[in-house]
């Protein structure tokens, strides 16, 4: 699988047998556990504000889930949580709101299988860690890491008590990026050369508000801030990297086959001057020149760049962009021997470029991807249309809870596990090293152990997760 050439082959072969057959899951629990596929998964939610609860929306209508328990210092969310589970006809979950570690007594529950950490990102880590250690299988939502050796940890903790963990990016399941890795597998780009992928969503709204509505109503943020306001806003203060790269990293990754025959090996990361934030806090009706927050110095880059490099000879481009005015577009990018691809807007099928150059005889124009996406949509978006109509992020949350669901009932392992959430949320801590150094290039730890050699892709191979 090392060989690029005996690698296209396989993958070829692969996604052209029929899908279901192509590859069988390592068992989930490598750990003693006495959870039975007969009955209810029982999870508690560590978080559960404005993302958490959207979590809760989509297992609280699941027959085979019992929400056991909710922990979150904030009243106002946890509020908000248990009205979703009585709108669903559900009994209330038991509270652990004593402060920011109250969550550690949720832990103790004996009556609780799994966890969802929905939290700041300061407080993966030790969350995470923490519900490893308690025998809590994890879902764990995206970000970045803050120091490098978090990515180790992690990793640590999984290889001592096998206690698995799922990592929740919804992006992965977009339904236009699900059709392009079921092209990708089809070998219809050809041999992979490069990809593209970021964070293209101007969030000043979610980093700044009035304190008590959390979107687009103020200028304030830390204590004064509501939800994200609250804390997100204190990372563009204080850092300046690659801060969110799990949603543009995570689908190229699946196309590439990273840590599954192939590993990112080196990066390098620029940043742009920082003017947008301070911008939006002077124009905005409740700031201004004389606003506290307008003598606030932002660290963050506006644009933050990183170039990434692959064992198999492939290139990555990460662009963070969340400081300034523009539409919403991931800026996702697949380009092979055989073909290309470009997303522009949120995703829907009409919304990118396509070409190729043998189909399309040379004529060296862009097709839309209309017709593509429609013959090709993936086999799990075909099965479950229906089903995650509603959901979050125009279904992908559907599919985040459902995986994390189904592969614990049916003892199978995530396709997005331990070894992708430490690879994927090194790179802040790498970026930000890079930048500081002006730009050097700075390498990727191996945090497989040489194991990405010989590990399979497991990702969308079937119609059910």
């Amino acid at each position: 699988m090392n060989n690029s050439n005996s690698r296209r082959t396989f993958l070829k072969t692969a996604a052209l047998a029929s899908f279901g057959a192509l590859v069988l899951p390592n068992s989930l629990f490598a750990y003693s556990n006495d959870f039975k596929t007969d009955k209810k998964v029982r999870v508690g939610f560590i978080g559960v504000g404005l993302r958490g609860q959207e979590h809760v929306k989509l297992l609280a209508k699941r027959n085979d889930v019992e929400i056991v328990a909710f922990a979150d210092p904030e009243k106002r969310m946890l509020a908000a949580s248990q009205k979703i589970l009585k709108d669903n006809n559900k009994p209330a979950a038991q509270e652990f709101s004593n402060g920011e570690y109250d969550y550690r007594n949720l832990l103790k529950l004996k009556t609780i299988d799994a966890v969802v950490i929905a939290t700041p990102w300061e407080w993966h880590l030790t969350q995470g860690v923490e519900a490893m250690r308690a025998k809590k299988i994890v879902g764990m939502e995206v970000s970045g890491a803050i120091k490098l050796q978090d990515c180790w940890e992690f990793v640590k903790v999984y290889e001592e008590t096998k206690v698995p963990i799922f990592m929740m990016e919804n992006v992965c399941y977009r339904r236009d990026i699900m059709a392009i890795l079921n092209m990708v597998r089809k070998g219809m780009f050809g041999e992979l050369v490069h990809g593209r992928g970021g964070y293209q969503h101007d969030l000043r709204g979610v980093l700044f508000n009035d304190g008590v509505n959390p979107y687009n109503s103020g200028a304030e943020f830390g204590e004064k801030g509501f939800s994200e306001a609250k804390w997100r806003t204190e990372h563009y203060v204080k850092r300046n990297g690659e801060l969110y790269p799990t949603h543009g990293l995570g689908p190229v990754a699946m196309m590439m086959d990273i840590n599954r025959g192939n590993r990112l090996t080196r990066l390098s990361s620029f940043s742009s001057k920082s003017v947008g934030l301070h911008k939006y806090i002077v124009e905005h009706p409740k700031g201004g020149q004389n606003h506290p927050n307008a003598k606030v110095k932002f660290n963050q880059g506006d644009i933050v760049t990183t170039q990434i490099a692959c064992a198999n000879g492939e290139t990555i481009l990460l662009t963070h962009d969340t400081s300034l005015q523009r539409p919403y577009d991931l800026g996702f990018r697949v380009q092979g021997t055989e073909g290309l691809w470009q997303d522009f807007g949120w995703g829907d099928f009409n919304q990118g470029h396509i070409y190729f150059e043998k189909t399309m005889n040379h004529t060296h124009r862009w097709d839309n991807t209309e017709k593509w996406m429609k013959e090709h949509d993936h086999p799990m978006w075909k099965k479950f249309e229906a089903t995650a109509a509603g959901a979050g992020h125009g279904g992908m949350d559907f599919f985040v809870m459902n995986t994390f669901i189904e592969c614990i009932k049916r003892n199978i392992e995530f396709p997005m596990d331990v070894y992708d959430l430490a690879l994927w949320y090194s790179i802040t801590p790498l970026s930000e090293e890079s930048i500081a150094k002006g730009g050097q290039v700075v390498d990727i730890p191996d945090f497989t152990n040489g194991k990405w050699k010989t590990r399979k892709p497991v990702f969308g191979m079937t119609d059910e997760f």
